[in-house]
């Protein structure tokens, strides 16, 4: 119980911004498929190809994270077709919405 006093301001600051996750599990989560598709192919073998499957899975988890499909984004941005927002756009929009209230 003396912990949680000697800590009482750090601990209730959450209170002051309850959007902010307690806990770190996104950007964890965000690492792992990194992590576990280097281990499986040993890594790739020239600069390109490590840049260029990191571009990809970085696309994938912001499409997952806008929840749009990923296939639907890339052929959209292949074939000219506009029916997909881009996604700085997308992401401005969902940054300039309200927070949802807490529960």
């Amino acid at each position: 119980m003396q912990q949680f006093c000697a800590h009482k301001d750090e601990l209730l600051r959450v209170l002051d911004a309850p959007q902010v996750p307690l806990h770190t599990n996104a950007a964890e989560n965000d690492i792992r498929e990194y992590v576990t598709r280097r281990k499986i192919s040993g890594g790739t073998r020239h600069e390109l190809g490590r840049r260029a499957r990191d571009t990809f899975t970085g696309l994938k988890k912001t499409c997952r994270k806008l929840a749009i499909s990923f296939w639907q984004y890339l052929l959209c941005r292949l074939t000219g077709d506009e029916t997909v927002a881009y996604l700085p756009d997308l992401i401005r929009i969902r940054a300039s919405a309200p927070a949802p209230a807490p529960t």
